[in-house]
């Protein structure tokens, strides 16, 4: 019998992928969405959402990009590494501009034309970044100066950071001063709050198909808040690995000790105390 149809489920529960189906509305995320539907509303041009790696950013980004209604336009950058031309390009491919070609003033130009059309069909625009503490300083003052674009109205695009906070340190640089004063609303991503875990277990065990009993104890879950700080990409590592120690004996539900040796085997893990390698290691064979 395999693992999924050991526990009753349809797909894997503990998947690190970003999924939108999979969307929780833990207090943070919640406050970090409504943040941004706010923002975007009044118009403003640059948001910030910050976290640690693993809170939930780029979930975040893809659950706000599938909330906006037919009246906006959006584009999303997943790696911003890039320099100011590349950065362009990435544009004028989200808007369908064939731009390879054009010099960058025609380039720039083909951009703020087609900005300037989405504005007279009512369309608004939010551009996304995520990973935006890696892009270089000028990459950032490009993207500054297309917030400068604007009707009498209104900005013609909005743009959203979403960065580890590497980005804070790097917005202190004086050559970005003009931008930082332009970050109007931003929000900090932190971990699950412990009593939030158990619905994030559960309500992750709901979408994968599970109508079993909640296979962890109370222990288990305290010992997975604690060992996982409540990073949900560390919530899904730990509880997988726990289910497949509980699986590999042929159990039901994880204990703290099944908890114990799945954090022991996670580099990022805080260490709980006393665990059993050799446990994990013949589930995983």
């Amino acid at each position: 019998m395999n693992y999924l149809r050991y526990f009753g489920l349809r797909e894997l529960p503990f998947n690190i992928t970003p999924d939108t189906s999979f969307f929780f509305a833990c207090r943070g995320i919640q406050q970090a969405l409504n943040t941004l539907l706010v923002a975007v509303s009044n118009g403003e041009g640059f948001i910030k959402i910050t976290g640690e790696v693993g809170t939930g950013k780029t979930l975040l980004c893809r659950k706000f990009l599938s909330t906006l209604g037919p009246g906006w336009a959006s584009a999303y950058v997943p790696n911003p590494n890039l320099e100011p031309r590349s950065l362009l390009l990435a544009l004028a491919g989200e808007f369908a501009i064939p731009g390879e070609n054009l010099e960058p003033h025609r380039l720039e130009k083909e951009l703020v034309q087609r900005l300037l059309d989405l504005a007279r069909q009512g369309k608004r625009v939010v551009l996304c970044m995520d990973e935006a503490q890696a892009m270089p300083l000028p990459t950032l003052e490009t993207v500054r100066l297309l917030t400068n674009l604007e009707t009498e109205k209104r900005k013609l695009i909005q743009v959203v950071l979403f960065a580890q906070p590497e980005l804070d340190r790097k917005l202190q640089s004086p050559s970005l001063r003009q931008l930082l004063q332009r970050i109007t609303f931003q929000h900090r991503l932190l971990g699950l709050a412990a009593d939030e875990l158990k619905g994030y277990l559960a309500h992750r065990l709901t979408i994968a198909g599970s109508t079993r009993e909640f296979p962890f104890t109370s222990s288990a879950v305290g010992a997975i808040h604690r060992a996982s700080r409540g990073i949900p990409r560390l919530v899904n590592v730990i509880s997988h690995k726990a289910l497949l120690v509980v699986f590999g004996e042929g159990g039901r539900r994880a204990g703290r000790r099944h908890v114990e040796a799945a954090s022991h085997d996670t580099p990022a893990a805080a260490p709980l105390g006393r665990w059993w390698l050799p446990r994990l290691g013949r589930a995983l064979d």
